[in-house]
């Protein structure tokens, strides 16, 4: 019989009463009275309206549309832009992700990679005529970078192309012609939005193109039979002889290396989920380690589940504590790529090894999504590939510290 609680609960810090939290050297405490209570609503939000639902969303691979408007009530979207810190903004990313991976990876896409693109790189007139709704999720947004055939190459090998045309919009301004493909486009099914990034065939530059996802010659198909984010509609997307005005056109984007500060950005919070993924496996893994009772006694009894759950909690704790100091770096202005990579890589080959633990704890109660553990333990692995692999990362980081490029 399941212990109470583990199918629907949310996850709270404090989800075996009256024990430590998984925030065992209380990192949240360094944040002002305003961040403290916003991020209690939010975890009253996501206990109320996600936690008792995603276990069903991610095994029917459906998105919660019907909830963003109560997610868009919090004011949370690009937490920067609002005046929270950097470690609030994390916390925020952290929070979602220990209740559902795929919440977080919509939230993600959407706020800190279409939102934070507009405040950085559009023009007043776009983001006089996109922020507003794009802020209050009245509209969404994708980020369509990766290709079919490119990946971790994407900035030297992109294929999707861009061809000016002069005169050729309607109003007799210049135009843009976008031809070729991208995969794994969060959001990309029902997006409103997408931002393209294409090379310009005139000069080989990288452009970045605000594509209504409406437009002729735009097609856009589900992936199907995913084992990771199932509630994320990840798609693949194919441009032909689209047409693009140049007012759609990113004017603050003129080479691959424009990108760098998003890119960096949003690896950062990707490195929050890992984070957000230990803290929900050692949830997970303490309460029914208290709960589940074996040869007459709580499994939490036995000197190696301890052992375990000790190993959880440390990496958890060493992890969160590596994303405190880059919070502080990014306050700093000082956040370059290698640390952020290092970051990543790290946090990821943690999370791995945290929610396999947890996944092992459960038995074979671990492979089932109603004790939530097996959706943890699957949703991990897509953090631990995207935005830049755990072997990628580890060579930017090796790059830096040796001087010499084993990538290229």
């Amino acid at each position: 019989m399941m212990p109470a609680g583990l199918a629907t609960s949310p996850a709270p810090a404090d989800s075996v009463a009256g024990l430590p939290t998984a925030d065992f050297f209380d990192f949240e405490s360094m944040l002002n009275a305003r961040e403290q209570a916003k991020l209690a609503e939010l975890r009253v939000f996501l206990a109320r309206e996600v936690a008792p639902f995603a276990g069903e969303w991610w095994n029917k691979a459906e998105f919660p549309a019907h909830i963003l408007p109560k997610l868009a009530a919090l004011e949370l979207s690009a937490p920067a832009q609002r005046g929270y810190s950097n470690l609030f903004a994390g916390l925020v990313i952290a929070e979602m992700t220990r209740v559902d991976t795929s919440l977080a990876t919509f939230f993600l896409v959407h706020h800190d990679l279409f939102v934070e693109s507009l405040y950085g790189f559009g023009s007043e007139e776009q983001k006089a005529r996109l922020l507003e709704d794009a802020a209050s999720l009245r509209t969404t947004g994708a980020f369509a970078l990766t290709e079919p055939g490119h990946g971790s190459d994407v900035a030297g090998g992109m294929e999707t192309v861009a061809r000016r045309v002069p005169g050729g919009a309607p109003d007799g301004g210049d135009s843009w012609v976008l031809n070729g493909a991208k995969r794994w486009i969060g959001n990309g099914t029902f997006c409103d939005y997408m931002l393209v990034w294409a090379r310009d065939e005139a000069d080989g530059g990288v452009r970045g193109f605000i594509v209504d996802a409406t437009l002729p010659g735009v097609s856009r198909s589900r992936i199907e039979n995913k084992i990771a984010l199932r509630t994320v509609q990840n798609a693949d997307i194919v441009f032909k002889d689209v047409q693009v005005a140049e007012s759609d056109r990113f004017a603050g984007i003129n080479s691959f290396e424009d990108t760098n500060e998003l890119l960096r950005g949003s690896r950062i919070m990707v490195a929050w989920q890992g984070v957000g993924q230990q803290l929900a496996a050692f949830d997970v893994a303490r309460q029914y380690a208290v709960e589940r009772r074996q040869f007459g006694r709580p499994l939490a009894k036995f000197q190696l589940v301890q052992q375990q759950l000790v190993t959880m909690l440390g990496n958890a704790v060493a992890s969160m504590g590596m994303m405190v100091r880059i919070a502080q770096l990014q306050d700093q202005g000082a956040a370059d790529m290698p640390q952020v990579a290092l970051a990543k890589s790290y946090v990821s080959a943690r999370m791995r090894e945290t929610v396999g633990m947890g996944r092992s704890l459960l038995g074979g109660n671990g492979i089932v999504t109603d004790y939530r553990m097996a959706k943890i333990f699957a949703d991990a692995e897509a953090i631990y590939t995207y935005e830049g692999s755990f072997e990628i990362n580890t060579l930017i980081v090796g790059r830096a510290v040796t001087g010499v490029s084993a990538i290229v």
